[in-house]
């Protein structure tokens, strides 16, 4: 085997491997996947009635959450009014003016008390559960009476502690972590379509 194959091989070794993890992630009663969609029942009602969602997470995390406020504000696959979702890490004028004035620690849950009311839901991603700026953002929800869910890596973690509800992914890797977390994302947003239609 020329060293051009064997890297082919091993590469495709890993990459099975990696799958083999995402599925074992996926179907792991540990992770606890049926929660987005009870998740995404549980918000029509509220988001149809003119509350939000704040969403929040960093790097990859950031990304998926983002995408979350997309689906919703845009849509998932079925047309249906806009809902109103925020993702503080995107306010970047906002973030760093607090990062710079409060400290780091502070960027989600300043930005939590200034748009979070009760009856809103504060999601928050966080594939170590561990990061300071976001289990202050679920200090402070909770302080304000706003419901705070939770997407992390493997339980238990601070972050899912602090919530109301989580899902925790039981996967060792920050990759199969995210990608759960975008599967989740969905199945969220397709079983509040169903509910939105159905009110």
């Amino acid at each position: 085997m020329t060293p051009r194959e064997s890297a082919v091989a091993e590469s495709e070794s890993e990459l099975a491997s990696h799958l083999d993890q995402l599925m074992d992630a996926l179907r792991s009663p540990e992770t606890g996947l049926w929660a987005a969609r009870r998740w995404g029942r549980l918000l029509a009602a509220p988001l149809t009635a003119g509350h939000r969602i704040l969403v929040a997470g960093n790097g990859g995390s950031a990304a998926e959450a983002q995408h979350l406020t997309a689906e919703l504000v845009g849509r998932y696959v079925a047309e249906r009014p806009p809902l109103s979702a925020i993702a503080l890490h995107a306010e970047t004028s906002s973030l760093t003016a607090i990062g710079n004035d409060y400290g780091p620690a502070e960027t989600f849950a300043r930005q939590v008390a200034a748009h979070g009311r009760p009856g809103d839901t504060l999601l928050l991603l966080s594939a170590s559960g561990r990061s300071e700026n976001v289990l202050a953002a679920a200090d402070r929800a909770r302080s304000l009476g706003i419901r705070v869910w939770a997407m992390t890596g493997p339980a238990p973690n601070p972050l899912a502690s602090a919530a109301d509800d989580a899902i925790c992914v039981a996967a060792p890797d920050t990759a199969t972590v995210q990608e759960v977390h975008l599967v989740a994302i969905h199945a969220m947003c397709d079983a509040l379509d169903a509910e939105v239609t159905s009110l």
